[in-house]
C-alpha cells in the first residue's frame, strides 16, 4: 500500500505546496495568459502532474497510471453522459423548430431589450436548467439562446458562465449537498440551510452585478426595478426552501419564481426604450426559422417535459437502479490516505439511470412529442456525439488530473496549506471549493475531494464544522465560471471552439472577486455573526 506523502519536498509544507500547485498554474497560465484551448492546457497540467506524482510525490506508475483511469471513466460517466443527453435535447430542440419557438415567444413576451433578455435567459432559465441537469449543459444552452437573440458570442458564454454560479450548490435537484453530507456525517439539512444562509445575498446581488458589467451603472439604474423583483424572487425562495422545505427543490423552486414574477412584473413595467440595447437578431444560420406554423408556447415544452421527467426521476429514486459500485483494479485500498488516516476508497459507481439518462429520455419523449420521426432523433444524437468530442478531451484531461492530484496527495498538501491559516482560515476555506471545482468541474466531486478536510480543520481549529463544510459547496460555485470542464461544454455549440482562453481571462478576475467576498462573509459568520449558523 502507497502512502501518501504530505511534505516530499524538503519536509516542508510550503515548498511542497508551491510544487503541488505547478499543474494548476499550467492551467491558469495557458488559458488566462496564452490563450490556449482548453484541452491543451489540460493534457500539459496532466503530464506535469503525472511527472510530479511520480517523481515528487514518489507515487508508483502504476497507481498514477490507474488513478488518471479512474478519473477519465468518472469524466465519461456521469459527467459526459449528461452533457451528451442535453445537447442531444438541444438539437431535438433545433432541429424540430422549439428552439427557434421559444426565440419568438421571448421576442413577443419581453421588452426589445437585450438586458432585460439577459436577466430572464441567463439568470432564470440558466439557473432552472442548472437544477435539474447542471455540468455545464445550462451554459450550452444558454449561450445559443443568446445568440439567437443577437448577442456576441463571447459575451453569450461569459454571461452565461457568470450566472451559473449562484444555483449550482443545489444544482442537480442537490447532488451536491447530498455528496457533502455523505463525506462528512454532517446533516443533510443542516449543510443545505447553511449554504442557504451564504449563496442568496449573491444571488440576490449577482443581477446587479452582471448588468453593471455588461451595460455599466446607467442601466442598473434603467432596469433598477426589475432586477430587483428577479433578484429578490430568486434568493428569497432559495432561502425559505433551503431551510424550511428542502433543499433537493432549491433551485427549481427558485428558478421558477424567478421566471414567473419577472415576467408578470414586466406586464405592468417596463423600461424606458434604449436603442442601444434593441434586440438585433442577426444570422439564424445552423438554427431552422421555417417553422413560423409553431405556436411559441411550444418553445417551453423541451424544458417543461426535461424538469417533469428528472423531477419524477428524483421522487421514485430511479438513478441508484441498477446501480453498480465497481472497485477500479489494482487502485481500490491501495492507497493510504495520510492526511484522514484510512485507505483511499476506488470506487466507480455506475449508474445506468443517472439525471443523464433521465435527460436523454427527456430527448426522446420530446423527440415524440413534436412528430421528429427516428430519423430526425438519431440525426440529433450524431450532431450531439460531433458537439462532444472536443469538450471530451478537455474533460477527460482534467478529471483525470483532478483524480490523480487527489491518489498522489498532492491535493491533500494543497488543503493542508490552506487549512493551516489558523483564525483566518474561514477567510480562505472558500477558495479550498473553488480550487477544487476548478479542477473537477463539479460541485459535488468538489465537496467529495475537500468537505471532509474542511471539517477536520474546523475540528482542530475550534470552528464551526456546519459552516466550514457549507462554505466548501457555497465557494465551490465561483470556480464554475473557470472551469475548463464548464468552458468547454459552454462554447461547443457556440462555435467558439479553442478559444476557451478568451472566454477564461474575462471570467478569472471576477471568479476571485466573488470568492474573496464570500470568504469576508465566512469570517464574519464564525466570528461576529454566529447566529446565521443554522442548529445542528
Amino acid at each position: 500500500m502507497f502512502h501518501q506523502l504530505l511534505t516530499p519536498v524538503g519536509g516542508s509544507l510550503g515548498l511542497s505546496f508551491l510544487v503541488a500547485a505547478i499543474p494548476i498554474m499550467i492551467v491558469l497560465l495557458m488559458l488566462g495568459v496564452l490563450k490556449r484551448p482548453a484541452w491543451q492546457s489540460s493534457l500539459a497540467a496532466l503530464a506535469a502532474a503525472l511527472v510530479i506524482a511520480i517523481w515528487v510525490w514518489q507515487l508508483p506508475v502504476k497507481l498514477a497510471l490507474l488513478s488518471t483511469a479512474n478519473g477519465v471513466a468518472f469524466a465519461l460517466w456521469p459527467i459526459m453522459w449528461i452533457v451528451f443527453a442535453a445537447l442531444t435535447l438541444y438539437n431535438v430542440a433545433v432541429q424540430s423548430g422549439r428552439f427557434d419557438a421559444f426565440r419568438r415567444w421571448i421576442l413577443a413576451h419581453l421588452p426589445d431589450d437585450r438586458r432585460i433578455i439577459l436577466i430572464v435567459i441567463g439568470y432564470g432559465f440558466g439557473a432552472l436548467l442548472e437544477g435539474v441537469t447542471g455540468f455545464g449543459a445550462p451554459v450550452a444552452i444558454c449561450a445559443s439562446l443568446l445568440i439567437m437573440l443577437g448577442f456576441k458570442a463571447v459575451d453569450a458564454v461569459v454571461y452565461a458562465l457568470l450566472f451559473n454560479t449562484a444555483p449550482v450548490a443545489f444544482g442537480s435537484l442537490g447532488i451536491p449537498i447530498t455528496t457533502l453530507a455523505g463525506v462528512t456525517g454532517l446533516p443533510a439539512d443542516a449543510l443545505g440551510a447553511m449554504v442557504g444562509r451564504q449563496l442568496p445575498i449573491f444571488a440576490f446581488l449577482l443581477p446587479f452585478y452582471v448588468i453593471a458589467m455588461y451595460g455599466g451603472l446607467r442601466s442598473v439604474k434603467a432596469l433598477f426595478p426589475v432586477i430587483l423583483v428577479a433578484g429578490g424572487a430568486f434568493a428569497g425562495v432559495q432561502f425559505v426552501t433551503s431551510n424550511l422545505v428542502s433543499y433537493v427543490l432549491t433551485d427549481v423552486l427558485a428558478a421558477l419564481s424567478c421566471l414567473v414574477a419577472t415576467v408578470l412584473f414586466l406586464r405592468v413595467w417596463k423600461p424606458v426604450p434604449d436603442p442601444e440595447f434593441a434586440v438585433v437578431v442577426g444570422s439564424s444560420e445552423g438554427i431552422h426559422t421555417d417553422h413560423g406554423a409553431i405556436a411559441p408556447w411550444q418553445g417551453w415544452l423541451p424544458w417543461l417535459i426535461m424538469c417533469a421527467v428528472v423531477i419524477l426521476w428524483t421522487i421514485f429514486k430511479l438513478a441508484g437502479m441498477g446501480q453498480m459500485n465497481i472497485q477500479w483494479p489494482g487502485l481500490h485500498n491501495q492507497v493510504f490516505i495520510t492526511l484522514y488516516e484510512k485507505p483511499y476508497a476506488a470506487i466507480w459507481s455506475f449508474q445506468p439511470l443517472a439525471t443523464g439518462t433521465a435527460v436523454m429520455v427527456t430527448a426522446i419523449l420530446t423527440a415524440g412529442a413534436v412528430g421528429m420521426g427516428v430519423t430526425g432523433f438519431f440525426k440529433a444524437v450524431a450532431l450531439a456525439f460531433h458537439q462532444v468530442l472536443l469538450p471530451t478531451l478537455t474533460v477527460t484531461a482534467i478529471v483525470g488530473l483532478a483524480f490523480l492530484m487527489n491518489f498522489s496527495g498532492m491535493n491533500y498538501t494543497l488543503g493542508l496549506g490552506v487549512a493551516s491559516a489558523g483564525m483566518f482560515f474561514p477567510l480562505v476555506s472558500a477558495f479550498l471549493g473553488w480550487l477544487a471545482v476548478f479542477l473537477s468541474g463539479s460541485d459535488s466531486s468538489g465537496n467529495a475531494l475537500f468537505g471532509n478536510l474542511q471539517v477536520v480543520a474546523a475540528n482542530k481549529l475550534g470552528f464551526d464544522p456546519v459552516l466550514m463544510a457549507a462554505t466548501n459547496s457555497s465557494g465551490g460555485v465561483f470556480a464554475k465560471m473557470i472551469s475548463p470542464q464548464n468552458i468547454a461544454t459552454g462554447v461547443a455549440v457556440s462555435g467558439l471552439k479553442g478559444q476557451e482562453g478568451k472566454i477564461f481571462s474575462r471570467t478569472f478576475l471576477h471568479s476571485v472577486l466573488l470568492t474573496v467576498l464570500l470568504g469576508i462573509l465566512v469570517f464574519l459568520q464564525q466570528h461576529v455573526w454566529p447566529w446565521m449558523i443554522p442548529p445542528h
